[in-house]
């Protein structure tokens, strides 16, 4: 049986290898010249390139990237931002933790099906023994540590703010402070920091540049753009960076990558995946049918962070999107940006006409929201915005307006419909 178990995670390592060997790798020193890829060769039109910067500046993007195939097809800086400078990850630095976790894991330092007591001690949380000692390094990694998200401030990581709600694995909630203690069972199961545990596992072997720090509760990684290209480029091939694999247990790599909890589809190990039957969001319990980025190919899956910090990785279609900046509103994983973005790629092709391009569609955010939303995407003046119940109930009817208050609504689904005469466009809307 043993023997049996070897083999088979002999192949799945050598086929992750024999994947990785069909990527472009570019060379660890940063002066060095990453190899590109003329965007003509993909069949994209130049004029449409253009109308995805337009978009970009226009959402504070400051710097972006698209990788084909480890080779750079796009390269955009906005502004007075340019390659060199740092930027934070904000959420999307979660998926460097969740790697470090795997890797320390097939280190033999820690596991994590060990309760996380284990490496912090206990009275970590302001729990009873039993409840503490159910939570597990697996419930920081999914999101179910049970622990109560609704105090005044969920990044706080004092025992006081950490208090029990329900019993862990049981319930999905987008809970800051159990992941940013992952820092400590990091440092206490391996005997060093977190920088020089990045240093030593991510950032050495691939080039990748950037450091964490702290800002108030929150552990946050810095880097230039193209580290999180590196980054992105590196998980593409399957945790293997040009024939070295810097993760070898792909149990734990296929585990990240791949609904880890029945409650929210769309979750993994701190990464979103898409292609899902359901996903949630922070800062709510319901559960949304669908995907969260129905533009983006089935496979992708990413790292999404506050103001837009992303890096997204679509297997089948060898594709790594990064994008850094501020964006117009405060989501804490601004789902509908990222989706916006590979609307606009997916328009890039020029065998599609305008009326098949994807990316022509409002734009409606915050969303989810609480209350007031804003329609961007708005050609002319004249136009009716309806917002209607999925069974096709108009509830809301204004005129010339692309502010829209929707606070007297109930949670649920909704969808924005804006008649502008020559055409008519339609947004799904989520209200918390």
């Amino acid at each position: 049986m043993k023997k049996s178990l070897l083999l088979i995670m002999t192949l799945l390592l050598l086929n992750a290898k024999v994947q990785s060997q069909n990527l472009y790798f570019p060379p660890v020193d940063n002066t060095a010249t990453w190899e590109t890829t003329d965007p003509a060769s993909l069949g994209w039109c130049p004029d449409r390139i253009d109308n995805l910067y337009t978009f970009l500046e226009g959402e504070n993007t400051k710097g972006f990237i698209i990788l084909k195939d480890g080779k750079i097809v796009l390269e955009h800086y906005f502004g007075t931002f340019t390659a060199q400078n740092f930027w934070y990850w904000a959420s999307a630095g979660k998926t460097i933790t969740s790697f470090l976790v795997g890797k320390a894991q097939e280190e033999n330092l820690l596991s994590i099906n060990n309760k996380t007591s284990t490496y912090l001690g206990v009275g970590w949380t302001n729990c009873t023994l039993a409840q503490e000692n159910n939570i597990t390094v697996r419930n920081q990694l999914t999101m179910t540590s049970g622990l109560d998200d609704g105090v005044t401030d969920n990044h706080c990581t004092l025992n006081t703010c950490l208090n029990y709600l329900a019993d862990s694995g049981t319930r999905w909630a987008y809970h800051n402070a159990p992941y940013t203690l992952l820092e400590g069972v990091l440092e206490n199961a391996t005997g060093q920091t977190i920088n020089n545990y990045t240093q030593s596992k991510l950032k050495t072997p691939t080039g990748m540049n950037g450091f964490w720090t702290t800002v108030d509760y929150d552990n946050v990684y810095y880097s230039n753009v193209r580290s999180m290209a590196r980054y992105g480029l590196l998980i593409q091939g399957n945790g293997v960076w040009n024939g070295t694999a810097l993760m070898s247990d792909t149990t734990y790599f296929n585990a990240m990558l791949n609904t880890s909890q029945d409650l929210n589809k769309s979750y993994g190990y701190l990464w979103w995946l898409n292609g899902k039957q359901n996903f949630m969001v922070p800062t709510s319990q319901i559960v949304f049918p669908g995907s969260y980025a129905p533009d983006a190919p089935a496979d992708m899956f990413a790292g999404i962070g506050k103001n837009g910090q992303i890096v997204s990785i679509a297997p089948s279609t060898g594709l790594v999107m990064i994008r850094m900046g501020d964006a117009p509103n405060s989501s804490e994983v601004p789902f509908v940006l990222c989706n916006q973005i590979w609307q606009y790629i997916n328009n890039l092709d020029c065998n599609l006409s305008v009326t098949e391009n994807s990316a022509d569609k409002i734009s409606v955010y915050p969303n989810p929201s609480e209350s007031v939303v804003h329609i961007d995407n708005l050609n002319n003046d004249n136009y009716e915005v309806k917002v209607t119940s999925i069974l096709g109930k108009v509830l809301i009817q204004k005129s010339n307006s692309n502010h829209i208050d929707i606070s007297s609504l109930s949670k649920g689904i909704y969808i924005i419909t804006v008649d502008q005469g020559e055409r008519t466009l339609t947004q799904k809307l989520i209200k918390n």
